[in-house]
């Protein structure tokens, strides 16, 4: 039989990928990590990690007990906030996509952290998302709605994106009179095996027939490439500072944010309270999210 603080070692490690980066955020040194892991996976007979160059990787076993644990783990934080159901305190946990996140969240966090000063806030910002239904994070706000029924999923807002040049740029190659002319400009977009959700295929949707020459997984670094004068690209308007504008009233591409959280801490005061200051955000920033409709 294991204890609850193997366990938690357990889940802090699948979720770092790591025994360093689980021994850093528990305060403890990675032996004592390695030796609780150890002990769990004697405990159950099984393997719960095999090692690879991209750090440790759960085993079907590792993956089954994660889900379980995790399960255990909102249980015991359910059981400890019954005294106290009403304070937004502890650690909360975000995911959402890179220029959401860096240009729209980031600013605004010190004032949600004003707001509730009980709470530490942790955002991820980056390609790709963290899954709440793993228990990676408390909210991921995602180009997509997740489906599954242990997940709590709304819809937060609307997006729009445009084609975007530097003056430089544009000074230098005639601006595009429609989309046929297109394929005379050097695009910049995302690495084709790099693009981690459909909503992202923006070239596609314009024509078929696009190919971005300049590329990254990165939307900032295509912002600066855009800047530098590289060429042509789609960004969200919220990253169109200081950037021209083309073809606007050809190429308007609307998307749509969605939030979701685990239903088992979709109630707790933590995540409702940030539910509101999110929709608090989005209604407060219409005009860097999509331009008025004419």
């Amino acid at each position: 039989m294991f204890n609850w603080d193997d366990l938690r070692v357990f889940i802090a490690t699948a979720r770092a990928g790591s025994s360093s980066k689980a021994a850093q955020s528990l305060g403890i040194d990675v032996s004592t990590v390695n030796r609780r892991i150890a002990g769990l996976e004697s405990a159950l007979k099984a393997m719960l990690f095999v090692r690879s160059s991209a750090g440790l990787q759960l085993t079907a076993t590792g993956a089954r007990l994660l889900d379980a644990g995790a399960d255990a783990e909102a249980a015991m934080a359910s059981a400890e906030r019954i005294g106290q159901p009403d304070i937004i305190a502890g650690t909360i946990r975000i995911s959402a996509s890179e220029g959401f996140g860096g240009s729209i969240l980031a600013p605004a966090l010190p004032e949600l952290r004003r707001r509730h000063p009980g709470l530490d806030i942790e955002l991820i910002a980056n390609a790709g998302f963290m899954s709440p239904l793993k228990r990676e994070v408390d909210m991921a706000i995602t180009l997509s709605a997740p489906e599954s029924v242990r997940l709590h999923v709304e819809p937060l807002t609307d997006y729009e994106l445009g084609l975007f040049g530097s003056p430089a740029y544009l000074a230098a190659h005639r601006a595009p009179e429609d989309r046929n002319k297109l394929h005379d400009h050097t695009l910049v977009g995302y690495v084709e095996d790099q693009i981690y959700a459909p909503e992202l295929r923006y070239l596609e949707e314009i024509s078929g027939a696009l190919r971005a020459r300049l590329t990254s997984s990165s939307i900032h670094a295509q912002r600066e490439i855009i800047i530098a004068g590289g060429g042509l690209g789609v960004l969200p308007i919220f990253l169109g500072d200081g950037l021209v504008r083309v073809l606007q009233d050809d190429v308007r591409l609307m998307r749509r944010f969605w939030v979701s959280t685990h239903r088992e801490v979709a109630g707790t005061a933590r995540v409702r309270a940030l539910r509101r200051w999110l929709q608090d955000l989005v209604q407060t920033t219409p005009p860097r999210l999509a331009s008025p409709t004419k």
